[in-house]
């Protein structure tokens, strides 16, 4: 077996991988397992590694990780795979390949390729649903957006999330959901301006505090404030177009957009550019005077 795992999803790869190795050395033993970091290394000890024999196994296993990072052994593929005793199953692991090269296009021809991208932001659902019902649990498409919105969109997050709500409970809730998992950060400062556009300034300012006793700088608040803002001109300005084609166009998640659209209805035009001069002018004066930003900030959240 001579497998290459390609594609910028570290999740999907890492846990490929761990599959592969687990069953490998379940099967072998752990002596017969050989991980090499290809960085440096010449081409000819990696051929000497597939082309040696098993130690007190039938088999052995070698994984070749970053060869695409080592210009002179990537060139050497062909003969690597080349010199691949029948004994010894090949896994090349390669995070970052350009798919134009021939070192790319040889692992496509003489191996077997598997590709594992990142999963889109609207696409996460149903693949949370999928790996519920694998684990044996019950998880609905609006829950499973529900944790998305709440978690954000890192895959292996949401799988260690995942995982903790089924212990839990195998019929995994709202509730459940909203229980034993922590809200992101941008999610926060969306109900934070949420509160403020209802003119609720006691809870947007609580919120906010929040954000601070948990050490996020001013500097990152602003900065979730302005991808809210964004989100929030982009919903206005879409009109009767659903979050859906504006995450299509735009490579956004539609989740936000969903968000951002009730909250759109809430203002004018006017106090959107409004809100948008005065995140840039707390910017600026931030980096160009001796401006107090938590104290800026808190102003600027109380006159939304």
């Amino acid at each position: 077996m001579i497998v290459t795992l390609a594609g910028n999803s570290s999740f999907e790869l890492r846990r490929r991988l761990d599959e592969l190795v687990s069953k490998f050395v379940a099967e072998q033993s752990e002596l017969a397992l050989e991980r090499i970091e290809a960085g440096n290394m010449p081409s000819q000890d990696i051929i000497d590694a597939v082309q040696s024999l098993p130690f007190l196994a039938e088999r052995k296993m070698v994984v070749v990780r970053d060869l695409a990072g080592n210009k002179a052994a990537a060139e050497a593929v062909e003969q690597i795979i080349d010199a691949t005793e029948n004994t010894t199953d090949l896994i090349f692991y390669e995070p970052a390949t350009d798919k134009r090269t021939v070192y790319y296009k040889t692992l496509k021809q003489k191996t077997q390729l598997e590709t594992y991208d990142e999963l889109l932001p609207q696409e996460l659902p149903k693949w949370l649903v999928g790996e519920a019902i694998k684990a044996g649990a019950e998880l609905s498409i609006g829950d499973a957006s529900h944790l998305v919105e709440r978690v954000g969109p890192d895959q292996a997050l949401l799988a260690s999330e995942l995982k903790k709500l089924i212990i839990y409970e195998p019929k995994i809730s709202r509730q459940s959901i909203d229980l034993l998992t922590d809200q992101a950060p941008q999610g926060k400062i969306f109900d934070l301006l949420d509160a403020a556009f209802g003119g609720n300034k006691k809870r947007a300012l609580k919120l906010y505090e929040e954000q601070r006793a948990q050490r996020v700088e001013p500097q990152a608040i602003l900065a979730m404030l302005a991808w809210q803002l964004q989100l929030l001109a982009l919903a206005k300005h879409a009109k009767s177009r659903n979050p859906s084609e504006i995450a299509k166009d735009t490579g956004m998640s539609s989740y936000p957009l969903t968000k951002a659209k009730s909250l759109a209805s809430k203002i004018d035009d006017n106090e959107l550019n409004m809100m948008v001069n005065q995140a840039l002018d707390i910017d600026w004066r931030s980096k160009s005077t001796g401006l107090d930003l938590d104290e800026a900030l808190k102003t600027y959240i109380t006159t939304l």
